[in-house]
């Protein structure tokens, strides 16, 4: 007999036999039980993970002549016929070779008439995305009205692209990714009942290589024993796959936590040997970096996938920092290695990125920096003045600046009564924005005398609110309020928030370029400040 490749000789015959889709199964189950089978169904999901297999299924539960606790029997005329293919009440499609409005309406055409053996008559199609716009207007009008006695079982990858029309008339069901160890678990089934040798390192790689797809996991499996002779080692998974083995990689971190760069450099040529995909490489290096910060926050978590004692030794030896850094080094070095001169030299600056770049070396470098010769950094209050990005400076712990005096930056003006005058009003809106742009002439106690710039509107409405204003802070009743459109010398309170804004800001870019301690960081660190990042910082209080 020709030999059958292990997804299809492995495909579940009954809901029982489903891996991972429990949430889809339990639904199907209780329509079955309740006798509440809807006219259609979509299944969908990424590729291999049962939409088919769940669509033939439900076909022969429908029409099995004798379910076995809500599951096909396997025995009856039905289930046989349909497990072998020549079950004349299902009609099973591609959709995807049958695009055209023609296939569709041939294929509908004998949906009218009762079916041949059955109490269903199934039509089950695959990739129904795949379908025109007029099949699917075709095959709305079916879906709307329906006979008793048709069922629809759709299924595809792609659902957004099915017209919302025809997804309203049916019942969705979203199938889940598996997870490795799911895929692990049937795998392991499969290979114990066939009596092929194998190991567990071997079965995690591939099904992590599988990437939630059942149907690939046996692929990859079926390939795994071909290229192994008849059994399933790790080091013949890992040279089939082209990925190292978690025990380098543990290797690689032990030596990047005992900052030991010559370790890191001999364990990555050997690595190279394998000739590995140094994208992979560093994925599982991400992996156990973020088991490791999993440990370290939560000790009690297992995960059967890593070594405990491995990862419990980088827990101890790596604070969270470190972790953080080594993780966030790593994410970023992914894309580097595309654009390295070779992947090894790409995957080698990454590693010594991670040595040299730990939150402790900065630490023992602003330490030995108090140890020479530079100006000793003085312990002084925080700068009015600070950089609004604070990356843009390399920080040293303890490090403060000196407060430039923000009362020396007030303007000198004799206006400074108005301005005076239009806080303790409290205005706000239009009037505080209009009295803003007006010069105090004169004021007594009947008269009040304002002058504005002739390219200002003045409005009646923001008139008479200021003139009650200064009506309620003044406690007189009669003061008039008179304004006189015409160019003058006095500034405006607008005018003078925006010299001294002007300034302050000049004032504190000064502070932050001469202060003793920021050139130390310039001259030791390479430091640099950003321009425009530096903006100063006013308290209420300073807030004219």
């Amino acid at each position: 007999m020709n030999y059958q490749v292990l997804a299809r000789k492995w495909r579940p015959h009954n809901f029982k036999e489903v891996v991972g889709q429990e949430h889809v199964v339990q639904s199907l189950i209780n329509a079955l039980q309740h006798n509440r089978l809807h006219h259609a169904y979509l299944f969908t999901g990424t590729r291999g993970v049962g939409k088919t297999t769940l669509a033939r299924i439900l076909a022969k539960a429908i029409n099995c002549e004798d379910l076995q606790d809500n599951n096909p029997c396997d025995k009856c005329t039905s289930c046989l016929e349909i497990n072998e293919g020549r079950y004349l009440d299902l009609i099973e499609v591609d959709a995807a070779s049958r695009t055209k409005v023609e296939d569709t309406r041939d294929l509908l055409d004998n949906a009218q008439y009762g079916p041949n053996q059955g109490r269903y008559k199934v039509y089950i199609i695959d990739e129904v995305h795949m379908l025109s716009g007029h099949s699917f207007n075709a095959l709305l009008k079916t879906l709307e009205e329906p006979p008793a006695h048709v069922k629809f079982l759709l299924a595809t990858t792609d659902p957004q692209k099915i017209p919302v029309t025809v997804l309203s008339r049916c019942l969705q069901f979203n199938l889940k990714q598996l997870s490795p160890s799911q895929i692990f678990s049937q795998m392991e089934f499969i290979l114990n009942q066939e009596k092929i040798d194998f190991e567990a390192p071997a079965l995690k790689s591939l099904s992590r290589a599988a990437d939630g797809s059942m149907r690939d996991g046996l692929s990859l499996l079926d390939q795994a024993i071909v290229f192994g002779n008849g059994a399933v080692k790790s080091s013949d998974v890992n040279n089939m796959l082209g990925t190292v083995a978690f025990q380098p990689i543990d290797d690689i971190l032990l030596a990047l936590a005992n900052n030991d760069a010559e370790a890191i450099l001999n364990k990555i040529a050997d690595i190279d040997q394998l000739t590995p995909n140094y994208n992979d490489v560093l994925q599982q290096i991400l992996q156990v970096l973020h088991r490791v910060a999993l440990s370290q926050h939560v000790p009690s978590f297992t995960d059967e996938n890593f070594d405990s004692e491995i990862i419990n030794k980088l827990a101890s030896k790596l604070t969270q920092e470190d972790i953080q850094l080594f993780y966030q080094i790593g994410l970023i070095g992914q894309k580097d290695l595309s654009l390295a001169p070779d992947p090894r030299s790409g995957f080698e600056m990454v590693m010594l990125r991670m040595l040299i770049f730990k939150p402790a070396r900065l630490t023992q470098k602003a330490d030995n920096l108090s140890k020479t010769s530079a100006p000793k950094i003085k312990n002084q209050t925080l700068p009015n003045a600070v950089s609004q990005n604070p990356a843009s400076v390399e920080t040293v712990p303890t490090l403060k600046l000196t407060e430039p005096s923000i009362t020396s930056l007030q303007s000198t003006t004799t206006d400074r009564s108005w301005l005076s005058m239009i806080a303790g009003m409290k205005l706000t809106g239009m009037t505080k924005e209009f009295a803003s742009h007006c010069a105090l002439e004169s004021i007594d106690e009947k008269t009040c005398h304002l002058i504005i710039n002739p390219n200002h509107i003045i409005s009646s409405k923001a008139q008479d609110s200021l003139q009650t204003a200064l009506q309620k802070y003044t406690g007189s009743a009669q003061l008039k309020l008179t304004i006189k459109s015409t160019k003058t010398s006095i500034e405006t309170p607008a005018v003078q928030i925006i010299k001294e804004r002007e300034d302050l800001q000049q004032a504190s870019v000064d502070t932050i370029n001469t202060d003793e301690n920021i050139l130390i960081l310039k001259s030791q660190f390479d430091a640099r400040i950003l321009p425009g990042t530096i903006e100063p910082v006013q308290t209420k209080e300073e807030t004219p």
